[in-house]
């Protein structure tokens, strides 16, 4: 199995003829043409064993469409803070309420993002601009909307319901991706387990991803998807109703449109109460596959919710003479009330993370003690935020012809105030970037100067010191090691975050003006600074609003920048989507079922054994894989893992899941694990286990590169590998052969070879001698 990025079954097998075993285009078994029917001829693979490639990269780098998967990145985010619980007992109270803090702060990112859709189409464009003639002059497009022209559309709330097709459009879109990809990756069904038979486990001592149900997240993803989709089309419907609430004299006015205004209210809050309830109720349910349907009633809320919408719509459109729009749209003071929440539910699930880590058990190398979850939950916020405020930002700067939104003036007030105090913050934190980055420079310095010492000695001493080759091999060390300093970047980030998120909504609510007009009064050197940061983050939020896009066009475009993203989402879209269903699927959900249908099957067709390596994220995809057969098959499968991050990333950040004691009962119920590593690898590293014989899961660290210097040889200076081509050390070759000699001399398809007291032995699935594969 390949890591991130891919590569080819013909580079895998080391052959260009290749067959599709089993599998399509997205992801597929395949073996070398002439090992097609080697079940058939056993006769032929005395002493050799049959390799097999499983292909994934299309999972995950596939079409130009996955590029849009980018604009999901606070959604990924908040959905591993899902996963990064602590280790503690699974019965634990905590557990219940983690889970819920984190569905209720995915929730709050989808409000974020329909209010900016809001923001944008709603505030900016129908209500502030299409209402001042100014702002109006030179964009035609919007001449039909303007009270200049006196047409059926030019009424504020005429306005409002055409433009609420904008976010409505928006969240459309989301649920069709989500629910396009529901179908392709959480309906692949595991196999079957029936009791009695070889493929039942018994519940006693089962981990979490050992669970039948535990990759087959159908059922949660869609009432999650109602969910969600029902709260975007309940804040579009807020937002009309705050809006025409005002016109229609709901102090003490009873008119008609006042009384229906509030009937309609009282509907939105019934829906957004059991939204709540849904969100309150969905938790995964792992123990066996959840095929039920979900109740009528959580299917039919996404309706309920559009209903209500288009009568609130047409409740806006109705006339009301003598109204016009001046000022920020009403409710738009929501955007400091959404971060003050997301800020509140951080904090809770920070303290329930320290609860479970009191009870975790072996938590030495747990990454932040315990706190990575709320940490990168709040870095979803943060992410959430920048992306809605620097699209609004950007677009108040076109709309009001490059005057500055906010000042006296502009054309337009501009988006809201604390969208401002954000940008102001933006900033300051890149200098806290800036810090670590130094810092962290600074560290590979020493590390090479001191790894340098060392670095002649692990090679012949007969080849000739090169010092500028020792600083390349100690710097490529140095720089590998930086991965375990990453919780200090999280940290850093996240603290900081914090603590001028908490200021930006404090100067927002307490001068209700953006950061430059607040400081007027101010001394000149703290307006000047207050001045140029909200211009800066200003533009800096926007700017990274525009290179997510320019990075998603050109990966439409080129397919090797996708496959650049589509690593990067390797890792982010490992885990189910079990608190967002809006971020990008999970392809392990279609992989490890695939895996695990070809491995049981197979065993149990042939009555043989197998070696199942994995390079990488391949080497994650394989242990899960393995996770999901019962003991009787994962007894016949020895595991080869190599650059495999399960323990230096998997296990420090998702500890309930990858932790020591999960990978210990992972290797005492297999028939054998080895794992390759080096120092020079920025990704993989060790499994840091012991054989209860006493041999090490790892080989290594394996000496990188193989030849310090030239010789006779090797003419030419070899190459430091790092993270890839670990078959082209020797050490590969020969574990591998351990592994394999260590299954038995007999074949599949041959029964009357079995020894006495085991089954015959099969030769399938090495999945590699390719180059980034196994």
């Amino acid at each position: 199995m390949h890591g991130v990025g891919g590569t080819t079954a013909q580079d895998m097998l080391g052959d260009p003829r290749v067959q599709l075993i089993t599998g399509d285009d997205t992801a597929a078994c395949y073996r070398r043409t002439e090992d097609a029917d080697a079940e058939e001829r056993p006769g032929d693979y005395r002493g050799e064993p049959v390799r097999e490639a499983y292909c994934w990269s299309n999972l995950t780098s596939g079409n130009g469409a996955r590029a849009l998967w980018l604009v999901l990145l606070p959604f990924m985010v908040a959905n591993l803070a899902h996963w990064m619980r602590p280790a503690a007992p699974p019965d634990h109270r905590a557990q219940r309420i983690y889970d819920l803090l984190v569905r209720m702060l995915a929730l709050t990112l989808t409000v974020l993002l329909a209010a900016a859709a809001c923001e944008v189409a709603l505030d900016l464009t129908a209500w502030q601009c299409a209402g001042t003639p100014v702002c109006v002059a030179g964009k035609s497009w919007l001449g039909f909307l303007s009270p200049d022209n006196g047409g059926w559309w030019s009424t504020p709330g005429r306005r409002l319901a055409l433009a609420s097709g904008v976010p409505l459009l928006v969240i459309g879109f989301l649920w069709w991706l989500s629910h396009r990809t529901w179908s392709a990756y959480e309906s692949a069904s595991p196999p079957p387990r029936v009791p009695g038979s070889s493929r039942y486990t018994p519940d006693a001592e089962r981990t979490a991803l050992s669970l039948e149900g535990f990759w087959y997240g159908r059922r949660l993803v869609a009432r999650l998807r109602a969910a969600h989709t029902t709260a975007g089309v309940l804040t579009i419907a807020a937002v009309l109703r705050a809006a025409s609430a005002k016109a229609d004299g709901v102090g003490g006015h009873y008119s008609v449109l006042a009384v229906t205004g509030r009937v309609l209210t009282t509907l939105v809050i019934l829906l957004a109460a059991a939204t709540l309830v849904v969100v309150w109720r969905t938790a995964r349910s792992e123990a066996v596959p959840d095929e039920d349907s979900d109740r009528f009633v959580v299917r039919a809320l996404p309706y309920a919710a559009l209903a209500v919408l288009g009568l609130i719509a047409l409740h806006s459109a109705w006339a009301r003479p003598g109204s016009h729009s001046y000022g920020p749209l009403p409710g738009a003071a929501a955007f400091g009330g959404i971060a003050v929440f997301q800020g509140v539910l951080v904090l809770a699930l920070a303290v329930t993370a320290w609860v479970l880590q009191r009870a975790a058990r072996n938590d030495a190398r747990t990454a932040l003690r315990g706190m990575g979850g709320p940490a990168v939950a709040l870095l979803a916020c943060a992410v959430g935020g920048v992306l809605s405020g620097g699209v609004a930002q950007r677009f108040a700067d076109w709309m009001d012809g490059g005057a500055t939104p906010g000042q006296a003036h502009a054309p337009i007030p501009g988006p809201p105030v604390l969208l401002s105090w954000q940008a102001s913050a933006i900033p300051a934190l890149l200098v806290v970037f800036a810090v670590v980055a130094v810092l962290a420079a600074v560290r590979v310095l020493i590390v090479r100067r001191r790894v340098a010492e060392d670095v002649p000695g692990l090679y012949d001493p007969r080849e000739h010191p090169d010092e500028r080759r020792t600083r390349a091999i100690a710097g490529t060390i140095a720089r590998a090691g930086l991965t375990d300093a990453a919780p200090v970047l999280v940290a850093a980030t996240s603290a900081v975050t914090l603590v001028l998120g908490a200021g930006a909504v404090a100067g927002a609510w307490l001068t209700d003006r953006a950061p430059g007009r607040a400081t007027e009064g101010a001394p000149p050197v703290l307006h000047a600074a207050a001045e140029s940061a909200e211009s800066l983050g200003s533009w800096l939020m926007g700017a990274g609003v525009i290179l997510l896009l320019a990075m998603g066009r050109r990966a439409y475009r080129d397919h090797s920048a996708r496959r650049t993203i589509g690593i990067l989402w390797d890792v982010g879209t490992f885990w189910p989507r079990a608190a967002h269903p809006f971020a990008p699927p999970c392809y392990a959900e279609r992989a490890v079922p695939d895996l695990t249908w070809r491995m049981a099957t197979w065993t149990e067709r042939f009555d043989g054994r197998l070696v199942i390596s994995g390079h990488s994220q391949g080497s994650v995809l394989a242990a899960a894989a393995v996770w999901q057969l019962d003991l009787v098959t994962r007894s016949r499968v020895a595991l080869l893992t190599y650059g495999s991050p399960l323990e230096r990333l998997y296990g420090r950040w998702f500890p309930a899941f990858f932790g020591p004691p999960a990978l210990t009962g992972l290797h005492r119920e297999m028939d054998d694990w080895r794992n390759l590593w080096r120092f020079t690898d920025p990704i993989g590293g060790p499994i840091q286990l012991t054989c209860e014989d006493g041999r090490r899961v790892d080989q290594g660290p394996l000496r990188d590169p193989l030849a310090f210097g030239r010789t006779l040889q090797n003419p030419l200076p070899a190459q430091i590998l790092g993270h890839g081509d670990y078959q082209a050390d020797p050490v590969f070759d020969t574990v591998r052969a351990e592994l394999i000699a260590r299954l038995g001399p007999g074949l599949p398809g041959m029964p009357e070879q079995r020894p006495a007291g085991g089954h015959p032995d099969g030769r399938p699935a090495q999945g590699s001698s390719g180059r980034s594969s196994a």
